[in-house]
């Protein structure tokens, strides 16, 4: 009897989220009207990103700069990668990279930096200009030789997409609140990483940072878009709880030090095994911080 009272709670419990997850969907008669919330519930939706505290600098204890790579062929990444193919499925789902580039281009996202110290902008055209390659055929070649106007069928257009995502490189900034004696982890910057457009077709591939958001900036569209749930697809998470939860698996590649904020690729070279040894140890060497504070 306990079992069945059980599963009649989880069912109800199931029912509610789908109301939430997608309005109106079992009330609606055409699908244009699924999606579609009443005044209510516009009213009663919290549609901002939960607020960072005020943090005293005084108050940092400890501070830690580290530079990460999300790898997004490994599976508990994918909600940041797919869907790459847009076209089958709703409007309101996206891949993080879609996200970004629309939002750039709609001017909602303006803090883009060249690299990771946010000093230098970099304007939508250069971005464009890292993903498109146009090239001739060796006919259209021949055409231009000959003083003729090259035919378009011997224009060669390469473009990046979603699908070209292959890692985002993040930026945050570890420290330890002494006022709430607690290790905490502030993100700061988020890059997408791809293949060079002039060597995505070759064997060897160059990768390129395309650009670095700052990501305080942009977690209003981040908090709007929804990523999936893959363990209840009635709750869809968005990328900015994503993000700020640390749900996804990073490595280390880079910390704040003396020499430049060298890269540890820099002092380990030609040793994976060591590199990945190294980063580990700059991760336990900041989570020992926290566990020290309670040793007498």
């Amino acid at each position: 009897m306990n079992v069945r009272n059980f599963l009649i709670a989880i069912i109800s419990i199931s029912g509610s989220f789908v109301s939430v997850a997608q309005s109106n969907l079992l009330n609606a008669k055409i699908p244009e009207e699924i999606g579609l919330k009443t005044a209510a519930q516009l009213d009663s939706d919290n549609d901002k990103p939960l607020a960072y505290g005020y943090v005293h600098d005084r108050d940092v204890l400890m501070g830690k700069t580290t530079w990460e790579i999300i790898d997004l062929s490994e599976k508990i990444n994918f909600a940041l990668y797919f869907p790459i193919d847009t076209a089958n499925i709703g409007s309101d789902r996206r891949s993080l990279y879609d996200v970004l580039t629309k939002a750039m281009k709609n001017g909602e996202i303006t803090e883009v930096y060249t690299d990771s110290y946010f000093n230098t902008k970099k304007s939508l055209q250069d971005i464009q200009g890292s993903l498109t390659r146009i090239d001739t055929t060796d006919a259209g070649r021949e055409q231009i030789n000959a003083g003729n106007q090259i035919s378009d069928e011997y224009i060669l257009r390469t473009d990046l997409s979603a699908q070209d995502v292959t890692q985002y490189k993040i930026k945050g900034y570890w420290y330890f609140d002494k006022r709430q004696s607690e290790l905490k982890y502030r993100l700061l910057g988020l890059c997408p990483v791809t293949p060079d457009v002039y060597t995505v077709n070759s064997d060897e591939k160059d990768y390129i940072e395309l650009f670095w958001i700052f990501f305080p900036a942009a977690r209003e569209v981040l908090h709007e878009a929804k990523a999936f749930n893959d363990k209840n697809s009635a709750m869809p998470i968005s990328f900015d709880q994503i993000l700020n939860s640390r749900r996804f698996n990073a490595l280390i590649y880079k910390e704040d030090n003396a020499y430049g904020d060298r890269s540890i690729e820099e002092y380990m070279k030609d040793n994976a095994q060591n590199q990945l040894l190294e980063s580990e140890r700059v991760k336990d060497k900041i989570r020992n911080f926290e566990s020290d504070m309670w040793n007498y």
